[in-house]
């Protein structure tokens, strides 16, 4: 399912990384009381009325600024524009209006994108006398608020949703959706078009060609799929062109639209840790995984070398051992036929339920075979499990205490599930309640 994006821009120093920190609920974005903290955007999901979506925090813009850093945070609001739904504009009421942000009002009228105005920074009740001011902007009735007191958040909150495109966050159409992730170079538009028989995707040789990310339909074997290639994810100390580091949001905006993830790794490289970031954010987003190990001729053959390089994904890529690895060379046209076909296979066990009596069976046993822990003389009782979601699966379990559920003992009778059920290229989720909480997720 597709979340709306909400793109939060402005000047430096307005308040956007407290007000972001204070909608998602944790502390993500540093703040500091220095202009141009946040240098790169911070991307998170975020709830209101039952609405999910996922908000971008940007760095500020200095429309004139020749320093180097905040052009390069205004390429990244740009960017993030273009790639939002609805985009929050904030000013700083202390400071009242100012040229850069009617210049910044100019950008942002001329995206034609839903912009909600808040004024930033009004902690007491009574409006500043020059808040009237933010009118001239010509974008809406502004809104007072204070990201230190969440002051009218819900007004503004209320605001956001209300702007969301008809029907955005559902999805109408039962095709896969299958973004194509990894390192700039790695064969990705090389993939695509050859799991679409054409090309449809320009194909260089040069890292970072592909800038943004491509939609491309098409059904086999009387099943649809959309496939949605990605520019290449750099490490932050590799990007040298502006547009390669702003590329990165397109790609997390592409894993949070699919359904499964094929994270492409070049095998003369290896697993590197850019891949494991990568990796990190499908897995954190609960998107179907498949390792897709390219440039397999390239490398020379013993007996076991396939096995040997499954071990070092195990090794390097340990929280996500249930996504598995196809080995191919785009090339060649070797076994480029096998990844659609696992791509179905781990589509269809996002979305497999499994009993109720089945799992708790499965559960007994599993905690026969090995006893809950105990801490003081107080040991872990399981009353039962259900499954209550899907895509990807969702356990909710009924215990004593959730304290005692240790990690470990979590990983345990996931690792039982797995091996009961399947749910291969799946993370599986769980929730712990106690006598007394809600039933509902």
């Amino acid at each position: 399912m597709s979340k709306p994006i909400v793109a939060v821009v402005g000047r430096p120093n307005v308040g956007k990384s407290t007000f972001f920190n204070k909608i998602i609920g944790r502390r993500v974005s540093i703040v500091e009381d220095t202009p141009g903290v946040t240098r790169d955007r911070i991307y998170a999901e975020a709830e209101w009325r039952g609405f999910h979506f996922a908000m971008i925090d940007t760095g500020g813009i200095e429309p004139d600024s020749k320093d180097i850093i905040l052009s390069q945070m205004r390429e990244q609001a740009e960017v993030a524009m273009a790639t939002a739904d609805v985009i929050v504009f904030m000013v700083d009421g202390k400071d009242g209006l100012t040229a850069a942000d009617r210049e910044v009002g100019e950008m942002l009228m001329r995206t034609g994108k839903k912009v909600v105005l808040a004024v930033n920074k009004v902690d007491k009740p009574m409006l500043p006398d020059d808040f009237y001011d933010f009118y001239e902007l010509g974008l809406g009735e502004p809104i007072a608020i204070s990201s230190i007191n969440m002051l009218n958040f819900g007004d503004l909150l209320d605001e956001i949703v209300d702007s969301f495109p008809e029907g955005a966050g559902t999805e109408e159409e039962d095709d896969i959706k299958i973004a194509v992730i990894g390192k700039p170079n790695v064969g990705k538009s090389s993939l695509i078009n050859e799991l679409l028989g054409e090309k449809r995707v320009i194909v260089s040789p040069i890292a970072g060609t592909t800038r943004d990310s491509i939609d491309t339909p098409f059904e086999q074997d009387g099943q649809k799929f959309m496939l949605i290639d990605t520019a290449g994810i750099r490490r932050k100390n590799k990007v040298h062109e502006d547009i390669e580091r702003y590329s990165v949001i397109r790609a997390v905006a592409a894993i949070e639209r699919c359904d499964v993830c094929l994270l492409m790794i070049d095998a003369t490289e290896g697993i590197t840790e850019q891949d494991k970031k990568i990796a990190g954010v499908a897995h954190e987003a609960g998107k179907g995984i498949i390792v897709v190990v390219n440039k397999w001729d390239l490398i020379e053959k013993e007996t076991n070398t396939m096995n040997e390089f499954r071990k070092e994904i195990a090794k390097e890529l340990t929280f996500m051992s249930y996504a598995p690895s196809v080995f191919i060379s785009v090339k060649n046209h070797k076994r480029v036929d096998k990844v659609l076909e696992m791509a179905k296979i781990v589509s269809e066990n996002r979305a497999m339920r499994v009993s109720t009596g089945q799992l708790n069976s499965l559960i007994t046993d599993a905690t026969m075979m090995k006893q809950p822990p105990s801490d003081k003389g107080k040991r872990l009782k399981i009353y039962y499990a259900t499954q209550v979601g899907v895509n990807p699966p969702l356990f909710s379990f009924k215990v004593n205490s959730r304290q005692l559920f240790h990690f470990t003992y979590a990983r345990y009778l996931e690792n039982k599930i797995r091996e009961g059920f399947g749910f291969e290229g799946t993370s599986i989720k769980f929730v712990f309640r106690e006598k007394g909480d809600k039933e509902d997720v």
